[in-house]
């Protein structure tokens, strides 16, 4: 049976806007699992080091998204009523708040690495490791979060080839990097970590420079100015606030989830932190491919909701999601089963670590099926349709009074390493439960930008 017009349109415009999305957090998630890769080489005590090194990027990127989420669910509904100086202004203030949340968390890692990997593991090994990679990769941090807030303001106006193009560029970049600085090629010592987050760090300045260069420079559909950037519209501001904290606040509530789940993890041995890493990478693979889905869908919600559509017209658009992201799931889940072995693979770790790993890959297919439906139906629908403070309250429940105790509570009892891995990931599961209940009362649709 053919897919009826109005379905036709909705699967054109979901693969239009996902793939450029997808491919590039794809890119993005490439420059950290280059390093991984080609540190991988080096040996468990180096994969863990740059693990824990890492997870202080994953909380600054957990803030960005929040922000960027925040710009994109207000823009996408004025992009709907074509109202591109309310979108400029809200690019303006997500600079200047970006600005300053990116020196905070550069000057602090960059100044006191010890401590900042101090917080997630014990192991003084690991420790020193983590902190030489960090001291470099901090400074990183303010060019990462101004960078990704001019992405998200084009795809406010669906212009998301923008960021897909400049992450393909920082690959390039950071690949090369890598492998002339880690390994000491054409002329140049052997680095190791360090090569790495030197690597990165150097990527990540081109990477904001072509994004600085190119929206206040060329760009015309927004047609942001340096002049604009002394401009502050309070009305704007404090919509921004209104709803962007809620976006904020649950992204720092997973910034305390990734807190609590690689401190939970650093307590495990090296080769056991290789494995939960190595997992990571595959989980964080199959998650892009996920949120560039679900950053489609929210942007076709936010628009059709800003248009000032009727709920009878938004009610078959969230019908097709459901029936559309379970089957995604079914497909995700057994891509990471099959696939795990050939990820491994590219690791030189310990048999102990190999058998771990494949464990915890094997809870990761099961718990992506969930994944794929509640992420897409809480943030495509409720989130990007105008009920945002939902999402953070229902996160914030299952964080703190499901993951975090039942994890603690499974390394109390010395549970094998895929059991608290499944501790640390049941609420993916179990948030499909209140997303069937609250979709289909459709009482998420709400017009952020009337009054």
């Amino acid at each position: 049976m053919g897919l009826k017009p109005d379905s036709t349109a909705f699967y054109k415009t979901l693969v239009r806007l996902a793939l450029p999305i997808a491919l590039q957090n794809l890119i993005a998630f490439a420059v950290n699992f280059a390093d991984n890769i080609m540190v991988g080489r080096l040996g468990d005590l180096a994969i863990s080091g740059v693990f824990i090194g890492n997870q202080i990027h994953a909380m600054v990127q957990l803030i960005t998204a929040g922000l960027g989420t925040s710009l994109v669910i207000l823009g996408t509904q004025y992009w709907g009523k074509r109202d591109i100086k309310s979108i400029r202004s809200l690019t303006v203030i997500c600079l200047r708040i970006s600005l300053c949340a990116g020196l905070v968390f550069s000057l602090v890692t960059a100044l006191f690495p010890v401590f900042a990997a101090g917080l997630f593991t014990n192991k003084s090994d690991v420790i020193e490791t983590a902190s030489s990679y960090l001291q470099l990769v901090g400074i990183s941090f303010v060019f990462f979060t101004v960078s990704q807030v001019l992405i998200s303001s084009q795809r406010c106006v669906e212009k998301v080839r923008f960021g897909m193009n400049i992450a393909l560029v920082t690959l390039g970049i950071n690949i090369g990097l890598n492998y002339i600085l880690i390994f000491g090629k054409l002329g140049f010592p052997a680095m190791g970590v360090i090569g790495a987050a030197l690597a990165t760090l150097i990527s990540r300045i081109i990477e904001c420079a072509i994004a600085v260069i190119y929206i206040f420079g060329f760009d015309k559909r927004i047609g942001l100015t340096l002049k604009d950037m002394k401009k502050l519209d309070r009305f704007l501001g404090f919509s921004l606030i209104k709803y962007g904290a809620p976006v904020v606040a649950g992204d720092i509530v997973w910034a305390v989830n990734s807190f609590a789940y690689t401190a939970i993890v650093g307590r495990f041995t090296a080769d056991i932190i290789a494995s939960f890493n190595i997992t990571g990478m595959m989980s964080t693979l199959v998650y892009i491919w996920m949120s560039g889905l679900a950053g489609a869908v929210g942007i076709m919600t936010g628009k059709l909701v800003g248009s000032g559509a009727a709920v009878a017209e938004i009610k078959p658009h969230a019908r097709r999601v459901q029936r559309f992201f379970p089957c995604v799931g079914l497909f995700t889940g057994l891509f990471i089963f099959f696939a795990r072995d050939l990820l491994i693979s590219l690791y030189s770790i310990s048999p102990e670590a190999v058998i771990v790993a494949r464990q915890l890959m094997a809870v990761l297919a099961v718990i992506m099926v969930g994944t794929s439906y509640q992420m897409p139906g809480l943030g495509g629908l409720v989130k990007a349709g105008g009920n945002i403070s939902f999402v953070f309250k229902n996160d914030s429940i299952f964080v703190f009074l499901v993951v975090i105790p039942s994890s603690i509570i499974a390394m109390a009892l010395k549970a094998p390493a895929w059991a608290v891995f499944l501790c640390l990931k049941c609420d993916q599961i179990l948030k499909c439960f209140v997303a069937v209940v609250v979709i289909n009362r459709f009482r998420w649709i709400k017009n952020l930008t009337e009054g």
